[in-house]
């Protein structure tokens, strides 16, 4: 188990996406996933209030109501490290105090829960003041409804004016960064965010861990592959690309792993990450990424020298 920086959280070292959920996985799957995550010592959950409103249908919010109603059906809720998010949900958009305090508030109601463990600004809202968007927070945790925060898709200056507001009033902090990071896109979050995580002392937990999936090994040269995500992966399919994964490959073999859990892996062995995400659709997708493997300094560094 791992504690993330500057909280009391203690968590499973994969935390399990939630943005499939009402989505590509019906609530029965999501269900089955949930349970079978639970049962290998899982116990930190990521979703948002907009996860999955972009399904035809849906309104938002479909993730969060089914997580809420199996953690009470299964009276497990005081088990779980539940993170969530406000700022992209259509009719909840921004970071206003208003917002997020009403969002809150719905968010607790489909979790069916009093409280949020970690909850995340989904993205920057350069239009709101930073201060009035950190006070409501605080007010939030003051209120017992949120535990901690965090931030998400914000640009490194954002973040550190951010933080230093928090500081600087002695106010509650982000304490952790979601970001998107991976073999395959690393430029962006280690030139810009992981010197300022470093110097803040903020662990990072990425998202598309698995680059889309195409870092599971199911997306080989001249393969096609039926899957909701197989346009995301297109910048992915190069030479650089299938190298990293035959890497994966041979190394997954070494540890008895599957391909995925070796891509984790090396997500937790960077100094900044704590625990990377990942989703799965099935109980079979769920057994591929739940393994925690231990990499060689020499298999990290392989790994770094292909993807670079």
């Amino acid at each position: 188990m791992i504690t993330i920086a500057e909280t009391d959280l203690v968590v499973h070292p994969l935390c399990l996406g939630g943005n499939v959920f009402g989505w590509s996985a019906d609530k029965a799957q999501s269900e089955g996933v949930l349970d079978a995550y639970t049962k290998h010592g899982g116990n930190f959950i990521d979703t948002a209030d907009v996860y999955s409103e972009w399904k035809e249908g849906n309104v938002g919010g479909e993730s969060e109501t089914i997580i809420g109603t199996w953690a009470k059906a299964r009276g497990n809720r005081n088990e779980l490290v539940i993170a969530t998010k406000v700022a992209m949900l259509s009719k909840r958009p921004g970071l206003r105090a208003a917002n997020i305090i009403a969002a809150c508030d719905e968010s607790l109601k489909r979790l069916q829960t009093d409280y949020i463990d970690l909850y995340y600004s989904h993205k920057d809202d350069e239009e709101t003041p930073i201060e009035e968007t950190l006070t409501a927070y605080a007010q939030l945790i003051a209120q017992g409804k949120v535990r901690y925060i965090a931030a998400s898709n914000f640009g490194a200056d954002r973040l550190a004016q951010s933080l230093k507001f928090s500081a600087d009033n002695s106010i509650p902090s982000y304490v952790a960064v979601q970001d998107h990071y991976n073999l395959m896109h690393r430029t962006e979050f280690e030139n810009n965010q992981a010197p300022l995580l470093a110097q803040n002392s903020i662990t990072c937990i990425p998202y598309f861990g698995l680059a889309r999936g195409f870092l599971t090994g199911k997306y080989r040269a001249g393969i096609t592959v039926d899957s909701m995500r197989a346009g995301g992966v297109a910048e992915y399919q190069t030479e650089k690309g299938y190298a990293v994964v035959s890497a994966l490959e041979e190394i997954s073999k070494v540890h008895n792993s599957s391909i995925a859990a070796v891509a984790l892996a090396w997500l937790r062995a960077q100094p900044q990450v704590s625990t990377p995400i990942a989703s799965a659709r099935t109980v079979e997708q769920l057994e591929e990424i739940i393994q925690v493997v231990q990499l060689s300094s020499d298999e990290v560094e392989k790994l770094t020298q292909l993807s670079s």
